[in-house]
């Protein structure tokens, strides 16, 4: 399936973005962040009528991970979503169109400020098969402190070990990913695990 149309955001960024790994402390203000992200990102797609759901590591209390805000827009259909997705290049989100290639049923946008990403967002269908993956690795690691706290683990050891490749870092947690969704669905596609790896 050819990728959707959707725009570049224009960007004013002229600084390199910081692309370090650093994992921090559990933050309280991580879910501040969203739940103001979250009702803006409402307005902008109202039409769309869009699931909104907080994700990855920042999404799980206590659980240390890399101080950006990662959200689940859950839209009808991609093709619903193409005609809208410019209104977020004018709240400082650039669109990335090389992540279509590892994964295609997503669309993904990032929003950086000052040289350091801030927010990501995943655009998928809502209900689908990623929108399920990403909620069930998150309520796993909710409903499990111990589980959380591996992660937390293997997560530190691999910043650590690749503070300047954020690719290496994404794909020493896939094993760990995939474990998860193997036992609460019964597997993942290596593409999905990658998106949710990320």
């Amino acid at each position: 399936m050819a990728p959707l149309p959707c725009p570049a955001a224009a960007s004013s960024e002229t600084l390199p973005v910081d692309d370090r790994v650093i994992v921090a402390p559990a933050d309280p203000a991580w879910a501040v962040r969203y739940r103001i992200e979250a009702q803006l990102l409402r307005v902008i797609l109202s039409e769309l009528d869009p699931g909104v759901e907080h994700i990855g590591s920042t999404a799980v209390p206590g659980l240390a991970a890399k101080p950006v805000i990662d959200l689940l827009i859950g839209v009808p259909g991609l093709e619903r979503f193409a005609p809208y997705a410019h209104r977020l290049a004018a709240y400082g989100y650039e669109y990335d169109p090389d992540q279509e290639r590892v994964v295609p049923d997503r669309r993904f946008f990032k929003r950086v400020v000052a040289g350091v990403r801030t927010h990501h967002l995943h655009v998928v269908e809502r209900n689908g098969p990623l929108w399920q993956r990403y909620l069930g690795f998150r309520d796993a690691l909710r409903a499990d402190t111990a589980l959380a706290q591996r992660y937390a683990q293997l997560k530190l050891a691999l910043a650590e070990r690749y503070p300047e490749d954020r690719e290496a870092y994404t794909a020493g947690k896939t094993s760990f990913v995939q474990g998860v969704l193997a036992a609460r669905t019964g597997g993942c596609s290596p593409r999905a695990l990658t998106a949710l790896a990320a």
